[in-house]
């Protein structure tokens, strides 16, 4: 059997993605480590095929050359491939410094000595599900889309921790890493939270970082009793479980819209600055709304942290109503 060290991408929607790959690596036979970012490790412990994960010891953006050597020292002799999912430098080290003798990524940049099996780049914004598999060596089947999985005892047990049942409410995810031009307005989650609130008597939880709990507690003060504030609460993993187990999820262009999609929830994705013919949710269960063509936006995606007019005219018009219509829709799927 192959044993194989998987180098995670940084990005949890990234990390979603490359599941598709990780499935068809193990299926052919490779036992899989991977090596991921405290923040993105726990997408891979619900993959069920990830034999291992190694919690990477490293700061965001900082080359931290000695301890990548260090804990390749740790890895030597343990691995046949390496599979390196990000295009940095710095990506590439660690298979490189363990010696690994098969170590397999896209060309980059500055990495023709770190790599041995190397595929061409790719220009533009590729779908990230192909662009991710091509490393097992061929295409994905068309239509193939992430699936992650916890069994139905984790799900009882996180929930039942909170006072929610799987199934009895809904779970919003407002906030967006990226930055404010992919979010939609925080009173629109509200409207959308009353709405939900008053006309199926459940609650809707609020996912995110701490760097999103301001938002979130913006979003409960003007919905009151319809919502409970958990962004900066829970540990991903635990987040992960509960939009698993949520009724429906509303959120932008996320990580945790990607995870959504990965566990099949019913959900509505709104995007702003973003493309979803890029980083769609890929989910049969899914509804998309993007107003580039009905408004005739010019400027959409523009792929800006902030809008340069000030207005974000794709996401404010985008109502609750509309949200709530095509959730409805999601639900009844």
């Amino acid at each position: 059997m192959t044993r194989a060290l998987v180098i995670a991408p940084q990005w949890i929607g990234d990390a979603v993605m490359s599941e598709p790959l990780c499935a068809r690596l193990a299926a052919r036979g490779e036992r899989l480590t991977v090596a991921a970012l405290p923040w993105v490790a726990p997408v891979y412990r619900a993959m069920p095929q990830v034999q291992a994960v190694i919690d990477l010891p490293f700061a965001h953006g900082r080359l931290d050359w000695s301890a990548r050597r260090q804990l390749a020292a740790t890895l030597r002799g343990r691995f046949d491939t390496a599979y390196v999912l990000p295009n940095s430098i710095k990506s590439a080290l660690i298979p490189f410094f363990a010696g690994i003798p098969q170590r397999v990524g896209y060309q980059g940049e500055g990495r023709p000595f770190l790599l041995n099996r190397r595929l061409p780049n790719t220009g533009g914004r590729p779908p990230m599900v192909a662009f991710y598999s091509a490393l097992a060596g061929f295409p994905p089947p068309k239509g193939e889309h992430p699936k992650l999985h916890f069994d139905a005892g984790r799900l009882a047990s996180v929930t039942g921790a909170l006072g929610l049942v799987p199934g009895g409410y809904f779970a919003f995810a407002p906030g967006a890493e990226y930055g404010p031009a992919k979010c939609w307005p925080a009173s629109h989650y509200a409207e959308l939270a009353r709405s939900l609130h008053a006309r199926f008597g459940q609650p809707v939880i609020l996912l995110g970082s701490g760097k999103e709990t301001t938002l979130c507690e913006e979003i409960a003060q003007a919905a009151p009793g319809a919502c409970r504030v958990l962004a900066g609460k829970t540990q991903l993993i635990d987040a992960m479980v509960l939009i698993a187990a949520a009724r429906g999820v509303v959120s932008n262009d996320s990580g945790l819209m990607h995870v959504a999609a990965a566990f099949g929830v019913p959900q509505v994705a709104a995007f702003g600055s973003t493309s979803p013919e890029h980083t769609p949710p890929l989910n049969p269960r899914a509804r998309v709304l993007w107003l580039k063509d009905e408004l005739q936006l010019d400027c959409a995606p523009c792929f800006e942290r902030t809008c340069r007019f000030g207005h974000t005219r794709c996401l404010v018009e985008m109502t609750p109503a509309r949200v709530e219509a095509a959730l409805d829709d999601a639900l009844a799927s």
